[in-house]
């Protein structure tokens, strides 16, 4: 492992996020060129920033703290570049680029090629040469782990299991048996993929027998997956998570689910067994999908937070069923005319009846 900080030149900077440079120095040409070799070798916020840090300026309620940023350079919008003490890097999407630009900072290439002496390697298992294997790290018949994977301390990688190039597992995850992750995806720690789902029937004694979870997970490329998230295989067939998806920390997804590409599951959200979100869909914090019938949720459908679904949606949109927090003594009373709703309505019917 390397501990040396990353440093990149303001020049290098823009260019990788395809930026514009501009100013204290940017009327004299001399000045411009000493400033876009001016190095940056951390991130920080507007308000914590020190020299040597890159900060980033993408919403109106943190303007007041840009005029006393200690940032050696400022990712901003060019409405806000004028107001700037600090050398500006000026694109049309701040929090984008600075999203990009963290990119550039990151340390997982400080794990170098090769197999820890502790990890214990099944003799059919397929380990790239580009790849590194941490300490302790068990690794099942029919694995194969591909160029510049790379899988942490006491993670357990299943029988016939499949790391993607440029996958990144975290340590203490367990990859059960026929998981097959994509390319570039990063799985966090405590994560648990392909376990059984919560499969039961009772029998004639009202005793429940387990259903053999049979089929497998697959993740496409470029999924993130959180601290502490459960994706279940699926009962026959397989559990898939699209390209590009997005899930947070503790994250339960029952046995097979379906998640489009470019999703986003924020932490907390539950999903049942045989539900189907669409691409590009959202699902807030906290809310849950669970009905009679497997639900199925169409493209581009954002649930709010706390939201629970318990019938498919075929119409984008967003969509909310959740209440608005207040004082106590609001919440109870609006609770009792709640439950009133539907005397009221059987009142009110009756009153219809009688003027028609």
């Amino acid at each position: 492992m390397s501990e040396n900080k990353k440093s990149f030149t303001l020049a290098q900077i823009a260019q990788h996020i395809g930026a514009d440079i501009v100013g204290p120095f940017a009327s004299s040409a001399a000045g411009e060129d000493d400033y876009r070799q001016t190095l940056v070798s951390g991130l920080g916020s507007l308000g914590t920033a020190s020299r040597g840090d890159l900060s980033h300026l993408s919403g109106a309620s943190y303007r007041p703290l840009l005029a006393a940023t200690q940032a050696t350079a400022v990712i901003l919008s060019a409405e806000d570049a004028p107001h700037c003490p600090a050398p500006s890097l000026v694109v049309s999407q701040p929090y984008l680029a600075f999203a990009r630009a963290s990119q550039l900072f990151d340390h997982s290439d400080r794990f170098a090629p090769g197999i820890h002496v502790s990890a214990v390697i099944a003799s059919d298992a397929i380990i790239d040469e580009q790849a590194h294997i941490g300490a302790h790290v068990v690794i099942e018949s029919g694995v194969r782990v591909a160029a510049h994977a790379i899988v942490q301390a006491n993670t357990t990688i299943g029988q016939d299991s499949v790391i993607g190039p440029r996958s990144q597992i975290f340590p203490n995850v367990s990859v059960y048996p026929n998981v097959q992750l994509g390319e570039g995806c990063t799985v966090h720690s405590g994560a648990v993929l392909g376990a059984d789902g919560f499969g039961f029937t009772p029998n004639e004694q009202g005793h429940f027998e387990p259903i053999a979870q049979l089929g497998g997970l697959r993740i496409g490329d470029h999924v993130s997956i959180g601290a502490g998230t459960m994706i279940d295989c699926g009962a026959i067939d397989d559990t898939i998570i699209g390209s590009g998806v997005k899930i947070d920390n503790l994250v339960q997804i029952g046995h097979n689910c379906k998640i489009g590409d470019h999703s986003l599951i924020c932490g907390s959200v539950g999903l049942a067994g045989s539900t189907e979100i669409g691409r590009h869909c959202v699902l807030a914090g906290g809310s849950g999908v669970a009905g009679k019938h497997p639900v199925k949720i169409c493209d581009q459908v954002v649930i709010s937070v706390k939201t629970t679904v318990t019938q498919s949606i075929d119409k984008p949109g967003i969509y909310s069923g959740s209440t608005i927090a207040t004082d106590h003594a609001t919440w109870l009373r609006n609770a009792a005319r709640f439950t009133a709703l539907s005397d009221l309505f059987k009142r009110v019917k009756k009153l219809e009846g009688k003027s028609s």
